[in-house]
């Protein structure tokens, strides 16, 4: 799947959609599961969790392919199998075959030589939503009498469940003109909703399913376990409760959209530093403002002075947090050559000053920032919580830099924890500011 990325930007093929994002999460002994996340359906942005879930999510429709990709690079394919919904929550999860980049290639290296010559038959764009393997074809008379008939081509699917997507009879969405299957349909599996609109235009790109997944009531008796829960579900974990084998990947499922490219910025070890430490003051003002704020809402409760402990005279100095657990990532997100930074940490405020009133106190900070031709540092974005407020300031946490609506330029994937749930969002970065392009509400 490799490209050249002279040019890129220039030559750049827009996706005219379907498409979708979901979070592959790497578990221990091979196995994966996927988190669905945002679809994007005629330039607009929905819960891939929920959008057209009758009876199961598009994005989770069963022999669904998505490509894992970190910072831009494909990391392997992810092939749908199954779909389970939590009963209390109503969060879907996705089970699946996950195949490496590595063993993709070795496959490929395997198969006898071809006097084609190479390159001819090869993809030539990201993976589509479709069947992984061979449809097995069913004879017309398979389905049972008591099936639902297919309805007419022109029909919207999940009429019971309207959707701001569902209306595009002629659009780009497949899934405008295909009638998805009932609950009893899914749980046969005798039947495999069918495209009429590709029928319609064989050539227009389309993101193209497979079966729909079973729920989770059909692929399961009640007695058996609970299906597995996600992080991404999970309020606040902490490093011990994380298996150190499980990874989180972005992964596109997409028939369209532009070739793919590497999104980091490629700096020398001592510029790193130099920006990762222009970061680092950034967020320790930050942290002190936070920190000050909290201080005085604390003294004015007790009604003690906020300056109790504030060093005076020539002794008096600017306090400086401590910082652990500090992630710095460099991203060229518009293959500009121009980086945009991501920094998150935890910070503690010393005792003996105005800002350590609550020493004890973690503070959580995310910031972006963006540098300009002189080389200044530009604070895009700035998030700083702590743990006594995450049930109205969530902490965010950086997933990757990746191509949400394909247009060849990469945005910022973030998960938001609150104290009792977690969602995700994405933001495009304009100049020295972040517009959300899909902000999610937390289930429950």
């Amino acid at each position: 799947m490799g490209q050249s990325l002279l040019g890129q930007a220039s030559k750049a093929k827009v996706s005219r959609g379907p498409r979708a994002l979901g979070l592959i999460e790497l578990l221990p002994k091979g196995k994966a599961r996927l988190i669905p996340v945002v679809i994007l359906i005629d330039g607009q942005y929905y819960d891939a969790g929920a959008y057209k879930a009758s009876p199961v999510p598009m994005a989770l429709w069963a022999e669904t392919e998505y490509e894992g990709f970190r910072t831009g690079v494909s990391q392997g394919l992810f092939t749908v199998t199954g779909a389970l919904e939590n009963q209390k929550t109503n969060e879907w999860i996705a089970e699946g075959n996950w195949v490496s980049a590595e063993s993709l290639a070795a496959k490929s290296a395997k198969k006898p030589s071809s006097s084609i010559p190479r390159g001819l038959e090869d993809d030539s764009g990201p993976p589509v939503l479709r069947h992984s393997g061979t449809a097995k074809p069913k004879p017309p008379d398979s389905t049972p009498a008591s099936s639902e008939p297919s309805p007419p081509e022109n029909q919207p699917a999940a009429s019971q469940n309207p959707s701001p997507g569902s209306s595009s009879s002629s659009g780009q969405a497949p899934s405008a003109s295909t009638s998805a299957p009932t609950t009893s349909t899914a749980a046969s599996g005798a039947s495999t909703p069918a495209s009429t609109t590709d029928q319609e235009d064989p050539n227009r790109p389309t993101l193209k399913r497979g079966k729909p997944a079973l729920t989770a009531a059909e692929a399961t008796p009640s007695t058996s376990s609970p299906p597995p829960k996600s992080p991404t579900h999970e309020p606040a974990p902490s490093a011990s409760a994380k298996t150190p084998q499980s990874q989180l990947i972005p992964a596109i499922s997409d028939g369209d959209g532009p070739e793919a490219h590497s999104y980091a910025f490629d700096a020398k070890p001592e510029e790193e530093l130099s920006l990762r430490n222009k970061m680092l003051a950034l967020a320790a003002d930050e942290v002190r403002t936070r920190a000050k704020q909290l201080s005085s809402e604390l003294a004015g409760l007790s009604g003690a002075p906020a300056t109790a402990k504030t060093r005076t005279g020539s002794r008096a100095r600017v306090a400086q947090p401590k910082f652990d657990n500090v992630q710095f990532r460099l991203f060229d997100l518009s293959s500009s050559n121009e980086p945009v930074m991501v920094l998150s940490a935890t910070a503690q405020m010393p005792e003996g000053t105005t800002e350590g009133g609550l020493a004890d106190l973690q503070y959580f900070v995310t910031l972006v920032g963006r540098q300009d031709i002189n080389g200044d540092i530009h604070k895009a974005f700035s998030n700083i919580t702590d743990r006594r407020h995450l049930d109205v300031e969530p902490k965010f946490e950086l997933i990757d830099a990746v191509d949400v609506d394909g247009d060849g330029r990469a945005e910022l994937l973030f998960r938001k924890t609150y104290d009792e749930g977690s969602a995700f969002v994405v933001y495009r970065v304009i100049g020295n500011q972040l517009y959300p392009l899909f902000d999610g509400v937390p289930a429950g």
